[in-house]
């Protein structure tokens, strides 16, 4: 497998992209299909917090989300793991250098249109953002992040999870 953990050890796969991606369904089948556990870094902030993602927005405000989310980022064990991450993930310059040291760091693109036929709840569905920003203004400030930090970009758009796996998994071997 294509990684660049073979000398701590740990061979892990994080998974980056926008909400609606498909990070935490395809990270699930990811795991089953490569024999590694999983981590949904949205449901351990959850836990950690004991609220939603939408609760901890209203009770604070974004940018406190996106630094518990830093927190759980630096702190996670996520040795021989599939880590689907948070949207937000990529604004952590720390979380990221920390996941690309003992990960292959994966963009799930898709497009804006595609994204809005996914995303049905915006408004309420817990993504760290500023009040005001549209969809498009998110997507369009992410996906510099994404590319960024990705290892490997895979089209995702306009495909069944069946494929999108796949075409994963082609491109981590």
């Amino acid at each position: 497998m294509n990684s660049k953990a073979t000398d701590t050890g740990a061979d892990s796969i994080v998974l980056i992209g926008m909400p609606g991606a498909g990070k935490s369904t395809l990270g699930i089948l990811l795991a089953k299909e490569l024999g590694m556990g999983f981590v949904d870094t949205d449901v351990t902030i959850q836990v950690r917090e004991g609220k939603t993602l939408q609760q901890i927005l209203e009770d604070s405000d974004y940018m406190n989300l996106r630094k518990i989310e830093e927190q759980v980022l630096l702190s996670e064990d996520i040795a021989n793991k599939v880590v689907a991450t948070g949207g937000s993930a990529a604004y952590s310059e720390a979380g990221m250098a920390r996941l690309k040291e003992s990960a292959t760091v994966v963009f799930l693109d898709v497009t804006l249109e595609e994204l809005g036929n996914r995303i049905t709840n915006f408004e309420s569905r817990g993504i760290a953002r500023r009040p005001d920003q549209s969809l498009e203004s998110l997507f369009e400030e992410r996906r510099k992040l994404y590319k960024k930090y990705a290892d490997i970009a895979v089209d995702c758009d306009q495909q069944s999870l069946e494929q999108s796996l796949k075409s994963v998994i082609q491109q981590l071997l």
